[in-house]
């Protein structure tokens, strides 16, 4: 395998493992708070339908962005008023906004553009373009730091850059500020947040809608930058694959990033089998390769890969004692 081909491959992990990290790190806040959702798969694929249609609609990605966040919040707030306000079961509430979206994205979608549930192709400002970032064909002749930076960093979609950012942020929020430790602390002891005069509730809720806010994102990018528009379950598993990575991250966003991108780089390989077959000298189905992130998801739930620990309070709805 040459440089310019481990680039390419590289360059489409980056891609292909973005709209994971953005739901990985989605379940991570609500998690870490002691909510489990399921739905991430739901609210991903109710973005992109509608990042999608108000992309094409109005010409602009930025329209379609702010749909696709509205659209994830909505059934964000569905399931913080069934787990939290109601005390529901989260698992239950998650799967059925999982089938939930995957009618409804289908019907709106065929009765506005009778395109057997699909959006009309996006193209020009209705898609989030490649950004070519500065000094890449300068740092080129460096070995492997340039082709790195110019083949895989640069002229990637503003999304991918937002997703790479979102990992120190999230790291710096959760372990460095009042706002993390208290909801960390949701998520392991609501009892004594509650003793301290938090507000139990309002910190679920918070961590809800940053979890409707970074689907939103998943589901955008996957709608107006990763295709070229929305399409019939498009999502196709990857919220339920960036469950096991959160579960293969042990809840730490660091270990988020790269579990997604070990996700991510089956994908790129299912999508490049010549690779494979040139290297190892051996032919595989492309089926298989297809098959690599969902088998690896079955190994991590299977805890082959060791012993995660979840939030303590994590499913359980919070009663207050009176």
């Amino acid at each position: 395998m040459d440089i310019d081909m481990l680039m390419q491959i590289l360059a489409s992990t980056l891609r292909l493992g973005t709209p994971l990290l953005l739901a990985c790190l989605a379940g991570l806040y609500s998690e870490r708070a002691g909510i489990f959702d399921i739905g991430l798969e739901g609210k991903m694929l109710m973005a992109a339908m509608a990042s999608g249609a108000v992309a094409w609609a109005t010409g602009s990605a930025w329209a379609g962005l702010g749909a696709g966040i509205l659209a994830a919040l909505v059934l964000a707030v569905v399931h913080g008023l069934a787990s939290i306000t109601f005390r529901g079961n989260q698992l239950i509430s998650g799967v059925a906004l999982n089938f939930i979206a995957a009618g409804a994205t289908v019907l709106i979608a065929q009765t506005l553009f009778k395109q057997g549930g699909r959006t009309p192709a996006l193209d020009g400002g209705a898609r989030f373009g490649a950004i070519h970032l500065p000094f890449a064909d300068v740092l080129h002749g460096v070995p492997l730091i340039g082709p790195f930076y110019r083949d895989v960093l640069s002229g990637q979609s503003m999304l991918v850059y937002i997703a790479l950012w979102c990992v120190p942020v999230t790291w710096w929020v959760l372990h460095r500020t009042r706002f993390g430790l208290r909801l960390r602390a949701v998520g392991e002891n609501p009892e004594s947040v509650d003793t301290a005069g938090i507000s139990v509730v309002r910190l679920r809720f918070a961590a809800v809608a940053i979890t409707g806010i970074l689907c939103g994102l998943a589901g955008t990018y996957m709608a107006t930058s990763l295709q070229a528009g929305f399409g019939r379950d498009m999502t196709a598993g990857r919220g339920y694959i960036a469950l096991a990575a959160l579960i293969f991250a042990k809840w730490r966003p660091w270990h988020a990033l790269w579990a997604t991108m070990l996700f991510g780089f089956l994908q790129a390989l299912a999508l490049r089998p010549d690779v494979i077959s040139g290297v190892a000298h051996v032919s595989i189905p492309v089926p298989v390769l297809d098959a690599l992130p969902y088998i690896l998801t079955v190994i991590v739930l299977a805890g082959f890969v060791g012993k995660a620990i979840p939030p303590r309070a994590g499913g359980e709805p919070y009663v207050k004692e009176r």
